[in-house]
């Protein structure tokens, strides 16, 4: 659906985005995130039509966004950061205009405006002045100005911020409903908003893709260096004897708990935990011994984000040559 391919933007002296390469599927929710300055604004500016590359292309469903922008931009609907609304309008006129705009016409145009009042819920508001509606109200006036054309992907920039927590949770409510029938690409610098709404999340970081999986994948990444601790009914020179035998371990620490039972804390390189943790409790059962406790440490989203977001600006973060990352591909 979009292929973006060795984007870059440069601001004067400044690097705003680097190198950037992607490609983003038909169906799915995808997930923006990234701290201010990242970079995700110009890139999805730049996505979309409204400002130039310094290098790299964006294909849109096989259409350059810069070479053949007229049926590019057709199958984009786009919210920016800041709604351009018309505060003195009524979103039903104002959606008229933006639809005529869009090329709709007669009976299409109308069915098109009750369609996106429906979906966005702003029949109540529908003829009041825009400006006089809540921020809300507002950001769902953008939404379906959005939506008007029926367009593939929907684009949104922000689209919860400085919304309070009832408004925030409409808001996420109406992208899930959204990506049911639309790709949707939003961005946010809110760790957990993207991991609720998203089928999949790009993380950018000083202008890099340092990221691009499902969200139970990232916290994945860093639970591959994972630490595991138990207790079991055994002393501590028992339990230590029992872990020497398992492989994986590469780091074990054993102490007396309480009478009777010891505890160790366990570091492993290997890819997979849970594969460890299973040799662990199967050991334990071979020997009768009862493991009464084991945790797995497992990252969090903002574990991940906080450890990929630290990479230096000089660093190699994307991949060389002719490959582009897709969802599931480690992009690090």
């Amino acid at each position: 659906m979009i292929t973006v391919s060795h984007l870059t933007k440069y601001y004067g002296e400044h690097l705003a985005v680097d190198d950037l390469s992607f490609e983003i599927d038909e169906g799915q929710v995808y997930g923006f995130l990234g701290p201010n300055g990242a970079g995700k604004s110009t890139t999805m500016n730049i996505m979309t039509g409204c400002l130039s590359a310094t290098e790299g292309t964006v294909a849109i469903d096989g259409y350059d966004i810069f070479e053949q922008p007229g049926p590019a931009k057709k199958r984009i609907g786009y919210l920016p950061e800041q709604p351009p609304l018309y505060m003195n309008e009524s979103p039903n006129d104002y959606l008229r205009f933006v639809g005529a705009a869009k090329g709709l016409r007669g009976e299409a145009l109308q069915t098109q405006i009750e369609e996106v009042v429906r979906q966005t819920g702003i029949e109540p508001v529908r003829h009041r002045r825009i400006g006089a509606l809540s921020k809300g109200y507002k950001q769902r006036v953008g939404i379906a100005q959005a939506l008007l054309g029926n367009p593939k992907v929907i684009i949104l920039d922000e689209p919860t911020v400085g919304l309070d927590p009832i408004q925030i949770i409409e808001i996420r409510e109406l992208i899930r409903e959204l990506g049911k029938t639309h790709t949707v690409i939003f961005s946010s610098h809110i760790l957990s908003e993207v991991q609720t709404i998203c089928d999949q999340i790009l993380m950018i970081a000083h202008g890099k893709l340092v990221a691009f999986d499902a969200p139970d994948n990232l916290e994945k990444r860093l639970l591959s260096k994972g630490e595991i601790d138990i207790t079991a009914d055994v002393g501590a020179a028992e339990l230590e004897a029992l872990l020497s035998g398992i492989d994986g371990l590469a780091e074990v620490s054993v102490q007396q708990a309480s009478a009777g039972y010891s505890s160790a804390h366990i570091r492993t390189e290997q890819e997979d935990i849970y594969a460890v943790s299973g040799a662990i409790f199967h050991a334990c059962a071979d020997q009768a011994v009862t493991l009464v406790e084991m945790s797995l440490k497992k990252a969090s989203l903002e574990d991940v984000f906080l450890e990929l977001a630290a990479v230096p600006e000089d660093a190699e973060t994307e991949p060389s040559g002719e490959d582009i990352p897709k969802s599931g591909e480690d992009a690090v």
